[in-house]
C-alpha cells in the first residue's frame, strides 16, 4: 500500500514518486516544530509516538526522521476519527438534550450549531452507497469462497462476452432492482467491465486490511502475543507462508487467529527482512511484546524458518522460539531432518492417508484386512482401525503406527489396484498402484524404520508436551535425560544402526521388497570399481547419522534456556504447585517477565499469597489444573502479577489452547485450503473466508477507499475497462 505526505494539499503517495517519505522525530522540540510547519490542526494534539507511529512526509515538505503511513495505519486512523465524531456527537446531544430540558428556549441556539457539519452532497452521497454495494459484493464473495474470476478465456465460444464472477453478482443486483447500481449503468455498454480488475484489487486490499485490523486491534489491546506460521502453500502459483496470532483476550480466553498470508522469499536473510516488515510496518504490531514464536514447515524450508527466528531473537530476546501445540514433537522433529528420504517418506505417509479417507468404501476396504492380518490379536486389530479413521498423521507414535500398518497398507493398496471386479474408478486403481510402489521401495522402509527408533527416544517427552499442564511442567526437567539418551546413541550409533538395520531388512522381507540402494545412487556409482559401499553402511552415513544429530541439535535450539525457565514459571498453575507440596520457587524463574509485571517488587509477597491462598483452601474447592481454569478465577485481579504471568505464560506457542473453540483459526485456513482450488485460491479472499465471523464495517472500507484512491472530482467507473468481443 503506498504511504502519503501529511502536509497540506500535498498529493504524493509513495509510489507514484522518486521522493523519500520520512518520520516525524520522537523528540517533543523537533516534533512540535514539525506540526507547526504543517498546518495541520489534526495533527496538534497528537502524542510524538502517535506521529511517529502513524505519519510520514515527503523531502519536498521536511527533512529526513519522518514518518510512514500505511494503509492499516490510514484505517486504524480513519477508525478512531469515527469513533471521536460519534462520542463528540452524543456528548453534544447528550448536553442538548439537557439544555432543553432545562430550557426550552434553547432549542433554537442547538440547531445552530449542527450547522457545522458540512452536509454530504447528492453526488457524494450517491457515490457513498454506489462504492458500499461494491464492497458488499465483494464481502460474499469472500465468505462464500466464490473467486473473482468466471470461465478461462480459452473455454468461452468466439463472440461471447461472459462476465467474471464479480461483474455476474453486479449485474444481478441491478437487475433486482437495486437502484444506487442501475443508475451508475443503465446507459454503460453490455461487453463493458463494469468494475475494473485494478479497481477490483483496490477494493479486495481494503477489506483484508479493515479485517485484519478488527483482529489486531484486539491483540494490541492484550498487549502480549505469539507469532506462528504453518507450512507453506501455494497461492495462485506463488508460495506463501500462513501467518497465525496467538493472545489473551479480554474475557481471558486463549485465542489463536489467522492473520494473513507473507509471500515465501528462497532467499532466508530477505525473508527475515519481509517477515519482520509486514508484521511490524504493515499490520502495526508492536513486536516488543511478542513472547513467543513457532514454525511449523516440512524440511526444505526448516532452516530458513530458524533464520527467521534468530533474527527476531536478535532484536527481541523476549520472542521465544518454541514448539508449536498443533505439532507433536516427533513429527515436528521428523519434518525438519534435512534429508531428501525423510522428507520423500513424510510426504507418502501424507499422501496414504489422504488417498484412504478419500472414501468410507476405501476405510472399509484397510479395515477388512487389518481384521484378516490381526485375528490373533484383535484388541491391537480394533485399535489400528479406529486409528486408521483419524488423522493419524499428526500423532506422536505416527511411525509406530505405519510400521505396525504398512503390510496390511501394501495388501490393500495391491488389491484396490488388481481388483478384477472393477469395484474401484481409473482413478483410484491408478493412485493404489503408485502408492503401493511408494510404500514397497526399499528407502521408505528404512527410512521409516530409522525414524521410529531415533525418535523413541522423544515420544514420551513429546507426549507429555501436549498433555496437562502439570505434564508440560515436569517434561521441562526431563530434557537433560532424553538429550542424554540420544548422544549415548550417537557415541554408538554403529551398534544401534546394525538393530536398526536387521529391523528394516526383515520387514522388506516380510513384504517381499527387494533390498537394494536408491536409484540415484546406484547411477551415480556405475563405473566406480572402487565403490565397495554396502547398504548397511550407505544408510548409516546418509539418513542415521544425520537424522540423530540433527535431531540432538533441534532438541537444544526448540528448548533454549529461556524457554525451559519460562516452562518452570508453570508451577504458579495450581495443581502443579499442589504436585510441588506449595514448595516452588517462581519467583527465581519469573525473572525473565519481570519487565512484563504491573508490580515487580511486590511480587515476593504476592507469589507468598498466592500459595497461602492454595495451600489452605477448603477441602470442597479443587485446585485449578489449567492456566485457563486460573485466568477465570473470579478473584485472579487480586494478584496483578500472578494475571500478568499467566496470560504470557498462556500464549507460549508451546501452551494448547483448552478451549478448541478459539483456535478456529487454524482449522478454517486448512479448510479454505483443502477446498479451494490452488489457482483459484486469494491471498485477499482467503482471509475474508477464514475470518467470516468478524464484524466489518462499510463505511470505513467506502471511507478508506474514498481517502486512499479518489479525489473529490473523480468518480469509481472513471476506472472502468472496456473489452472487446473475444
Amino acid at each position: 500500500m503506498p504511504n502519503f505526505c501529511a502536509a497540506p494539499n500535498c498529493t504524493r503517495k509513495s509510489t507514484q514518486s522518486d521522493l523519500a517519505f520520512f518520520r516525524f522525530p520522537r523528540d517533543p522540540a523537533r516534533c512540535q516544530k514539525w506540526v507547526e510547519n504543517c498546518r495541520r490542526a489534526d495533527l496538534e494534539d497528537k502524542t510524538p509516538d502517535q506521529l511517529n507511529k502513524h505519519y510520514r512526509l515527503c523531502a519536498k515538505h521536511f527533512e529526513t526522521s519522518m514518518i510512514c503511513r500505511t494503509s492499516e495505519d490510514e484505517i486504524r486512523t480513519l477508525k478512531q476519527k469515527k469513533i471521536d465524531e460519534t462520542s463528540e456527537q452524543e456528548q453534544r446531544h447528550k448536553e442538548t438534550n439537557n439544555s432543553n430540558a432545562q430550557n426550552p428556549s434553547a432549542q433554537e441556539g442547538g440547531d445552530e450549531q449542527d450547522e457545522d457539519i458540512l452536509p454530504l452532497t447528492l453526488e457524494e452521497k450517491e457515490n457513498k452507497e454506489y462504492l458500499k454495494s461494491l464492497f458488499e459484493i465483494l464481502i460474499l464473495m469472500g465468505k462464500q469462497n466464490i473467486p473473482l474470476d468466471g470461465h478461462e478465456a480459452d473455454e468461452i465460444p468466439e463472440g461471447l462476452f461472459t462476465p467474471d464472477n464479480f461483474q455476474a453478482l453486479l449485474e444481478c443486483r441491478i437487475n433486482s432492482g437495486e437502484e444506487v447500481l442501475r443508475k451508475r449503468f443503465e446507459t454503460t455498454a453490455v461487453n463493458t467491465l463494469f468494475c475494473s480488475k485494478t479497481q477490483q484489487k483496490q477494493m479486495l486490499e481494503i477489506c483484508e486490511s479493515c479485517i485484519r485490523e478488527e483482529t489486531l486491534r484486539e491483540v494490541r489491546d492484550s498487549h502480549f502475543f505469539s507469532i506462528i506460521t504453518d507450512d507453506v502453500v501455494d497461492i495462485a502459483g506463488e508460495e506463501h507462508l500462513p501467518v497465525l496470532v496467538r493472545f489473551v483476550d479480554e474475557s481471558h480466553n486463549l485465542r489463536e487467529e489467522f492473520v494473513g498470508f507473507l509471500p515465501y522469499e528462497a532467499d532466508a536473510e530477505i525473508l527475515a527482512v519481509k517477515f519482520h516488515t509486514t508484521i511490524t510496518e504493515k499490520w502495526g504490531l508492536n513486536m516488543e511484546y511478542c513472547r513467543g514464536q513457532a514454525y511449523i514447515v516440512s524440511s526444505g524450508f526448516s532452516s530458513k524458518m530458524k533464520v527467521v527466528a534468530s533474527r527476531l531473537l536478535e532484536k527481541y530476546p523476549q520472542a521465544v522460539y518454541t514448539l508449536c501445540s498443533s505439532c507433536a514433537l516427533n513429527m515436528w522433529l521428523a519434518k525438519s531432518v534435512p534429508v531428501m528420504g525423510v522428507s520423500v517418506a513424510l510426504g507418502t505417509i501424507e499422501e496414504v492417508c489422504s488417498f484412504f479417507h478419500r472414501s468410507p468404501q476405501l476405510l472399509l476396504e484397510l479395515d477388512n484386512v487389518i481384521s484378516v492380518l490381526f485375528q490373533n490379536n484383535e484388541e491391537r486389530g480394533k485399535e489400528l482401525k479406529e486409528i486408521c479413521h483419524s488423522q493419524w498423521t499428526v500423532r506422536h507414535d505416527v511411525f509406530e503406527i505405519l510400521v505396525d500398518l504398512l503390510q496390511a497398507l501394501v495388501l490393500c493398496l495391491d488389491g484396490i489396484n488388481s481388483d478384477t471386479n472393477i469395484r474401484w474408478n481409473n482413478y483410484v486403481a491408478g493412485r493404489a498402484f503408485v502408492l503401493c510402489s511408494a510404500v514397497t521401495d526399499f528407502d521408505f522402509i528404512v527410512t521409516i524404520v530409522v525414524l521410529k527408533n531415533v525418535l523413541s527416544f522423544t515420544r514420551a517427552f513429546g507426549k507429555n508436551l501436549q498433555g496437562q499442564t502439570s505434564d508440560v511442567f515436569f517434561a521441562a526437567s526431563s530434557l537433560t535425560a532424553v538429550l542424554h539418551s540420544l548422544n549415548e546413541v550417537m557415541e554408538n550409533i554403529e551398534v544401534y544402526h546394525e538393530f536398526w538395520f536387521e529391523e528394516a531388512t526383515n520387514l522388506a522381507t516380510k513384504l517381499d521388497i527387494q533390498m537394494k540402494l536408491p536409484g540415484k545412487f546406484r547411477r551415480a556409482q556405475q563405473g566406480n570399481l572402487e565403490s565397495q559401499l554396502s547398504s548397511e553402511s550407505y544408510y548409516k552415513e546418509t539418513l542415521s547419522v544425520p537424522t540423530v544429530e540433527h535431531i540432538i541439535q533441534e532438541l537444544k535450539d526448540i528448548f533454549s534456556e529461556q524457554h525451559l525457565k519460562a516452562l518452570k514459571c508453570l508451577s504458579l498453575v495450581p495443581s502443579v504447585m499442589g504436585q510441588l507440596k506449595f514448595n516452588t520457587s517462581e519467583e527465581h524463574h519469573a525473572d525473565m517477565y519481570r519487565s512484563d509485571l504491573p508490580n515487580p517488587d511486590t511480587l515476593s509477597a504476592e507469589l507468598h499469597c498466592w500459595r497461602i491462598k492454595w495451600k489452605h483452601r477448603g477441602k470442597d474447592i479443587e485446585l485449578p489444573s489449567t492456566i485457563y481454569e486460573a485466568l477465570h478465577l473470579p478473584d485472579i485481579k487480586f494478584f496483578p502479577n500472578v494475571y500478568a504471568l499467566l496470560k504470557v505464560l498462556c500464549i507460549l506457542p508451546v501452551m494448547k489452547v483448552e478451549n478448541e473453540r478459539y483456535e478456529n483459526g487454524r482449522k478454517r485456513l486448512k479448510a479454505y485450503l483443502r477446498n479451494t482450488l490452488t489457482d483459484q485460491r486469494s491471498s485477499n479472499l482467503a482471509l475474508l473466508n477464514i475470518n467470516f465471523d468478524i464484524k466489518h464495517d462499510l463505511d470505513l472500507m467506502v471511507d478508506t477507499y474514498i481517502k486512499l484512491y479518489t479525489t473529490k472530482s473523480e468518480l469509481p467507473t472513471d476506472n472502468s475497462e472496456p473489452v472487446e468481443n473475444i
